[in-house]
This record gives structure tokens, C-alpha cells and sequence, in this order.
């Protein structure tokens, strides 16, 4: 190319990155900084172990309706997905959740549907789950803090203000009566540092989930511009060897700017990475979108929820102090899953009461049939997470089956070996975007998430980079925004 071509396009290379640079550095100091916070705490949910601590025991003594008589109270004749029986409040319920539908509750005493959840019951429940008085009741739509869109089936919630220390507040679905949402002080104060600003979540925004999209899409794709062409100068003004400045050094810079140049050289891939894979969260223009398994192979694999007669004095035996008890099918055996606490819970034949078992050639073949008219190409046994079957700073469920399948989609499905429940399912599609979005955004390998602080340590290194990085820009920027042209003479 020639010199003088080369020096046109050197120019514009440094036009687009600093008048990008000026707008985006402020976006990613943001971004590190809340990212950081985003570590340690979460945005506010409610977990299976929370929900399960909440939950009142079950009282056996309400209970005149088994799960073949819930059924038939509710109307459902079809098996459902899901069979359970916990306390709304102080009351023994049935929640049916059939495949294809809105979940239905029936009570266990008289099987009838219990009405909306009113502010006295949503009071109450809320008084029980926390083990604390309530002190102010009131009806949302939404929050900040209920904003996505998995609360919409509960809307509109009730807002339970507890008393004590820590400002506690549980969320209550009008509609189910369930504790949805447990949210405290330290919590929500940190997530306007954190989550608020990192997924540019303000509620006006984001109770819009496809403009709030596009906005994602759209902010995040002038940043990549500004971390590439960022990139593409240091290393242009980087001089190794004999080539170097004067005085020996790398970079002409000084100053601020020499800082800015030498953090964007070694963190630079690193911010790239990162603000791509972040560009890639909201799955733009769906190049990831996947089916899955179908929901009708799911159902087929499941099959019979319950037995016809299924005998609760025995369940209620084996189930004493139990908090929940799910009733479900898997491979084409019923299945009964006595919860009593995050981690201690069983899984027993519904028919026999005995610890669930099955062959594995029968496994094989039911899951066979999930992906039908493809061969199974490999069956593995995990015994430990990989880099496909893991939970970060956790371990997952384990032991575990996989069963890789020479589909288009290449498909991989994940099953409990002694239960055969379905543990979950990935395509080609899903597993690229693993390596994409979480690896490159979260950098969430084993062998670093597994053995705390290894995973925090590379985190803190990695973001204060690209945050020297990015406060050097704003710095950089701000004082060419001040410059003031110079006079020009009369």
C-alpha cells in the first residue's frame, strides 16, 4: 500500500478510536467496577435452598387428597410435568405443573383451587417464611428487583416489609401464594454498584425486554469498535528491539497517556474478549437460539407421572419433617423426590418406595429415543465436573451420564444414572456459546472457580487493567474535550 493511502487510513484508525474512546471508556471503568461487585453479590433471587429453608413442614394431618385424586380435582387427565405437595402458608397444597400450561394449585385437604393470594395471606406467609413480623404490606406490579420477566406469571406481587435487622422484603405471587423473591439491604444496595449499571437494568428500560435488547446490542457493539481499534493502535505504536524510542522505551507516550498505551497493550485482549462476550449475553440477532429436545420427546421420556394408586400413609412414613415432595417421570418410571433441605433430599420408586434404580441399557434406550433417528455416538460417566457439566464456585450434580448423539445439532444430553432424570441438554449451538459468552466473560474454568481466590485473583488483575485502562482514556479524553482551538489572527 501506498505511504500516503496508509497514512489515510492510519488517521482515520485514530479518529474512530478517539471519539469512540471518549464516549465508551466511561462505559467500560462502569463495567469493571460493577463486574467486580457482580462477583460477590449476586442479583437478588430466591434459591431452591432458600425457598426450602422458608418452607414450613409439611402437616400430614391436612392431607385427604393423594396425587391421582389431585389430578382429578384439577381437571388434568394427561400426566403432568411435575406433581408436588408443600404448605401455602399453613396450608397443605398440590402445585400441577402440566406440560404446555399454567400451573395449577389444588388444596390437599378438599381439592379445591384456593383463591388469590389477598394482602392478610400474603402477610402471613410472608411472617412464616421469614420467621419475622411484617411490618408493611403492600401490592406492585413491579420493581427493581422484580423486573424480569420470570415474575410476570406472578403479577401483580405482593411487597412484605419485615421487621429486624437487614431490611428484609419477600415478594409473594398473588396468584400461587408462594414466597417468589427475598431480597435484603446489603443486597439491594450493592446491586445499584453492581448488576443495575452492568446490565444497564433500570426498570423503565428493562420491563421492555426487546428495546432493552437492542439497547444492549447497541451500546456494547461501538465499544467492541473502540477496544479493537485501541488495540490495533498500541500495537502500531509499540516499538520492540532495535526499533525502539529514544532512551531504549516501547512507547512515545508519556504521562498519562503512556499508561493508558501500556495497560491497553497487556490487558487489551483480555477488555476485547470481554466486551465481545458481553455483546454476545442477549444473544444477538439469536445466533445461538436452539430448541433443544423437543417438549413432546420430554414428555414421551417422562411418562407416567404417578402410579394409579399411590399409597400416602407410606410416603408420609418415609416423608416425616419433608418440606416438599415432587412427584414426576422419568425414562417412563415414576419418581417421588422427598425434599427436606437443599442438601438432603431422596429420590425413591413410586410404585415400591425403594431408592430409585435403573439398568443402564434400560436408560440407554429410553434416552434413545430423545433424539430419535440418530445414533448415539458416546456415552460417558462423570465423576467429575467438566468443562461442559459445572456450576460455578459449586460442584454440580454428580455422578452424571452423557449421552452424545450424531444429530445435525449435535446433541448431548445429561441424566442422573440411578434416578434417570433428566438433567439437561446442550447442542452444538450452545456449547460454542459457552466458550463465547461464559468463558470470555466469566472466565469460569474449574480449575480456577473450584479453588478459590485463583478465580478472584485473575478477576481483580484482569479488571484492573482494563479499569486503568479505561480511567487513563477518560483522563486522556477530557483534557482533549478542554483544548481550546487557538486564536485564529485577524
Amino acid at each position: 500500500m501506498p505511504a500516503s493511502k496508509r497514512s489515510h487510513w492510519w488517521r482515520w484508525l485514530y479518529i474512530v478510536h478517539r471519539w469512540i474512546g471518549i464516549v465508551t471508556c466511561l462505559l467500560f471503568a462502569i463495567w469493571f467496577v460493577s463486574g467486580l461487585v457482580m462477583v460477590y453479590v449476586p442479583f437478588p433471587g430466591l434459591s431452591r435452598a432458600e425457598r426450602l429453608a422458608g418452607l414450613a413442614s409439611i402437616d400430614w394431618r391436612q392431607i385427604r387428597l393423594g396425587p391421582v385424586e389431585a389430578l382429578r380435582a384439577a381437571g388434568i387427565t394427561a400426566p403432568p410435568r411435575t406433581l408436588a405437595l408443600e404448605m401455602r402458608g399453613d396450608r397443605a397444597v398440590w402445585r400441577i405443573d402440566p406440560w404446555g400450561g399454567e400451573q395449577v394449585t389444588v388444596s390437599a385437604s378438599d381439592g379445591r383451587p384456593p383463591a388469590a393470594a389477598d394482602a392478610r395471606e400474603a402477610a402471613r406467609t410472608a411472617a412464616m417464611f421469614a420467621g419475622a413480623p411484617v411490618t408493611l404490606i403492600a401490592p406492585i406490579e413491579r420493581d427493581q428487583w422484580t423486573v424480569p420477566g420470570s415474575f410476570d406469571r406472578h403479577r401483580p406481587l405482593w411487597k412484605a416489609s419485615l421487621a429486624g435487622s437487614g431490611s428484609r422484603v419477600l415478594y409473594v405471587s398473588s396468584k400461587t401464594g408462594a414466597v417468589v423473591l427475598d431480597t435484603n439491604a446489603h443486597e439491594r444496595f450493592w446491586n445499584w454498584l453492581g448488576s443495575v449499571p452492568h446490565w444497564i437494568y433500570p426498570t423503565v428500560l428493562r420491563q421492555d425486554n426487546a428495546a432493552w435488547r437492542q439497547v444492549v446490542m447497541w451500546v456494547s457493539g461501538p465499544c467492541i469498535v473502540g477496544a479493537v481499534t485501541g488495540m490495533w493502535i498500541g500495537v502500531l505504536r509499540t516499538r520492540i528491539g532495535r526499533r525502539r524510542f529514544k532512551n531504549g522505551r516501547m512507547t512515545p507516550y508519556r504521562g498519562w497517556m503512556e499508561w493508558h498505551h501500556v495497560a491497553g497493550l497487556i490487558g487489551g485482549t483480555f477488555l476485547v474478549a470481554w466486551i465481545f462476550s458481553g455483546w454476545l449475553s442477549v444473544d444477538p440477532f439469536r445466533l445461538f437460539a436452539s430448541d433443544g429436545v423437543s417438549e413432546e420427546r420430554l414428555e414421551a421420556y417422562a411418562g407416567a407421572t404417578v402410579p394409579t394408586a399411590v399409597d400416602m400413609a407410606i410416603v408420609a412414613k418415609r416423608a416425616q419433617g419433608a418440606k416438599r415432595i415432587v412427584f414426576e417421570g422419568a425414562a417412563g418410571r415414576p419418581l417421588v423426590t422427598i425434599e427436606r433441605g437443599a442438601d438432603v433430599s431422596s429420590v425413591l420408586d413410586t410404585e415400591t418406595l425403594a431408592p430409585a434404580a435403573i439398568a443402564r441399557p434400560t436408560l440407554v434406550r429410553a434416552a434413545a429415543a430423545l433424539v430419535p433417528d440418530a445414533p448415539i455416538l458416546a456415552i460417558q460417566h462423570l465423576d467429575a465436573p467438566d468443562a461442559y457439566w459445572y456450576a460455578v464456585g459449586e460442584r454440580p450434580t454428580l455422578p452424571v451420564l452423557r449421552i452424545r448423539f450424531g444429530d445435525a445439532a449435535g446433541t448431548w444430553i445429561h441424566v442422573d444414572p440411578a434416578s434417570g432424570r433428566l438433567l439437561g441438554d446442550l447442542d452444538r449451538r450452545r456449547r460454542t456459546y459457552r466458550w463465547l459468552f461464559d468463558l470470555l466473560h466469566k472466565w469460569d474454568l474449574n480449575v480456577l472457580t473450584l479453588h478459590r481466590p485463583a478465580w478472584d485473583v485473575l478477576l481483580w488483575i484482569l479488571s484492573l487493567l482494563g479499569l486503568v485502562t479505561s480511567i487513563t482514556g477518560i483522563k486522556v479524553g477530557w483534557t482533549r474535550l478542554r483544548r481550546r482551538k487557538p486564536a485564529v489572527p485577524a
